[in-house]
């Protein structure tokens, strides 16, 4: 899968450890920044990655800052996605099964390196069940 990837410089060094697990996993990543941990403000760099998830440029998209919440919203903004706050693997599992959840947002302040990484490794593994689920989501478009 083609993985979008964007951080704010908060965070930053979680996008990092993310990266290179996605690129371990064989999946191809475009990184939207930031490539530092300069200030930025996360819109100008999570929906662009929105933006190609909604596109179909990219499968999936997982994006970081420090609580992951400004994340979240910036990436619901642009049609199409539907992205989850995740804090644990039961919680990116559901995003996935039930919500078919296109984007995954992180916090790098409130989540520890090894549940970050594990909430990646179930968000990029489990597919989403349809069924009863299906017309849901499609009452969001």
């Amino acid at each position: 899968m083609r993985i979008a990837i964007a951080s704010d410089h908060a965070g930053f060094a979680l996008k990092v450890a993310v990266v290179e697990l996605v690129r371990g996993l064989g999946h191809e990543v475009v990184d939207f920044g930031t490539h530092s941990t300069a200030p930025v403000d996360y819109p100008d760099v999570v929906q662009p990655a929105a933006e190609a998830v909604a596109r179909g440029e990219c499968d999936r998209g997982i994006v970081i800052g420090g609580s992951g919440n400004g994340e979240q919203i910036a990436a619901n903004k642009v049609r199409g996605i539907r992205c989850a706050l995740c804090w644990n693997t039961t919680v990116a599992r559901l995003a996935r099964e039930h919500n078919d959840a296109n984007m995954v947002s992180l916090g790098e302040r409130v989540l520890g390196l090894e549940t970050a990484l594990d909430v990646v490794r179930v968000f990029l593994d489990t597919p989403f069940d349809g069924g009863r689920h299906a017309q849901r989501i499609a009452k969001l478009e």
